[in-house]
């Protein structure tokens, strides 16, 4: 990665535990319960870096200490209120506790169902529960709700960057103002065209970065199909 080129909006982890976690995840005899365990601490790790970088800290009111001493309150900018979490289906899933527990309050979940067609590795759209995602056809006297001021996609893997680029189109469309999306690997080149997707309003923070993808669009050498690991549906 020393000598690799990235857009600057691309964020590659280089934490030492992060690292070795991740070579865990890589191993096939890790196990699906140690899987989920790893995804999650990796996502832990991502997303705090992530957050870090891309909020800010508000005062949001007083309140009392044990002791009786007055403190101000502080909370997140934007405010949970404005974020989403967008967990791209169905790997997306694994990584949902850990981004919602660095929130210090629940925000909204909207799921995307992406998946990528065998012959052309491009992706289909089969679910989509943003809401009011279709108001341009909705009646003007419905009251539309504000669309939030970030939205997380979560999603392990950015293999050739399609889907990536694919949920970061929807959601710009929604009307977002900024995008963070946070993945455990990405390649290179999936890396590159997920930065490149909206530069001005998405930043991309992973955990680490292999080369490429094999003739079925699977990293190399990657995680394997991690949604079936995840889930124990490998061979179905």
């Amino acid at each position: 990665m020393a000598n690799v080129q990235l857009p600057k909006n691309a964020h590659v982890s280089t934490h030492p535990c992060l690292q070795a976690k991740l070579s865990q995840l890589r191993s096939a005899s890790t196990g699906c319960r140690d899987a989920q365990t790893l995804v999650h601490e990796i996502a832990l790790m991502v997303g705090y870096e992530a957050l870090g970088a891309g909020l800010q800290t508000q005062q949001e009111g007083e309140d009392k200490s044990p002791l009786g001493y007055p403190y101000p309150t502080t909370t997140t900018s934007p405010a949970p209120s404005s974020i989403s979490l967008v967990p791209i289906l169905r790997s997306g899933l694994s990584m949902v506790p850990a981004l919602s527990a660095l929130l210090p309050t629940p925000v909204p979940i909207h799921h995307l169902g992406l998946y990528r067609e065998k012959s052309t590795l491009q992706p289909v759209e089969y679910y989509n529960n943003l809401p009011y995602h279709t108001s341009t056809s909705a009646s003007t006297s419905t009251p539309s709700k504000p669309q939030p001021e970030l939205a997380i996609i979560v999603d392990p893997i950015i293999a050739t960057g399609a889907t990536a680029c694919a949920a970061i189109d929807t959601l710009k469309d929604w009307g977002v103002k900024r995008i963070i999306v946070c993945a455990v690997l990405a390649t290179e080149e999936g890396l590159r065209r997920a930065c490149e997707e909206w530069e001005e309003g998405v930043q991309v923070w992973v955990g680490g970065c292999d080369r490429d993808v094999d003739e079925k669009g699977m990293i190399k050498p990657g995680l394997g199909d991690i949604g079936d690991r995840l889930f124990l549906t490998l061979g179905k």
